[in-house]
């Protein structure tokens, strides 16, 4: 093995712009910041979610910010700074490595990801259900 996943999220870590949770929750509910939850949607439903934060799941977010693929989401195309979290900081370190390559302009992450976040008492929510129809 040539890298391990410790060396590349050491090396994310040294490029990215990282908030301590109290930044984050200081920029929580600003117009101009979305926040982006990369874990996993089986995390959401066991831990909860950050209120208005938006579901982008690690697995396909390169494909939803990428305004030519085909998967595209419109909640990336807008000017924000998009501040991304897991449930550490490793995963979202390297999601805002990779949207740094891709030329999104303003993004980052929270240090310590959604365990530091409800840890220091920041909003949780359940996450909402989605209705189906039929």
């Amino acid at each position: 093995m040539k890298k391990t996943s410790k060396a590349l999220v050491e090396e994310a870590m040294e490029l990215v712009t990282t908030y301590t949770v109290e930044q984050a929750r200081a920029l929580h509910g600003d117009p101009g910041v979305q926040f982006v939850d990369v874990r996993d949607v089986r995390e959401l439903e066991r831990e909860g979610v950050i209120p208005g934060a938006i579901h982008a799941p690690r697995g396909m977010l390169e494909f939803w910010v990428d305004p030519e693929s085909p998967y595209h989401r419109e909640e990336f195309a807008h000017d924000k700074e998009f501040v991304l979290f897991c449930a550490a900081g490793w995963r979202s370190a390297l999601a805002t490595r990779t949207l740094m390559d891709m030329g999104l302009g303003r993004v980052s992450h929270i240090h310590g990801g959604f365990s530091a976040w409800k840890e220091s008492g920041g909003p949780v929510a359940e996450k909402p259900t989605k209705k189906r129809v039929g």
